[in-house]
């Protein structure tokens, strides 16, 4: 999808910029400016476009979850340590 692209947003999200698009040319600002300033705003509104495709899905929590659980393991790799033991194991090795 080239830059600037609309078609993946939904038709309440194009109306809701177009009337916000309008308030911001209403106080003065200029159409390119309140154009973008409109789109924006959707984009914090809504997290993006919300027609359906790849990583829709999840939540940003969960994705933030994810991530930090992947840079997790990755130091512990990197260190020698197994990245899968959690802290149950640590638990476990200092009571014997």
């Amino acid at each position: 999808m080239p830059r600037g692209d609309k078609s993946a947003y939904t038709a309440a999200q194009k109306r809701k910029a177009e009337h916000i698009e309008d308030s911001y040319e209403a106080r003065g600002t200029p159409k390119k400016e309140a154009q973008a300033r409109a789109w924006a705003t959707i984009n914090k509104q809504t997290g993006g476009d919300e027609k359906s495709g790849s990583g829709k899905s999840t939540k940003k929590t969960a994705k933030e979850a994810a991530r930090k659980d992947s840079a997790r393991r990755a130091v512990a790799t990197k260190q020698g340590r197994s990245p899968n033991r959690g802290p149950s194991a640590k638990r476990s090795a200092s009571k014997k």
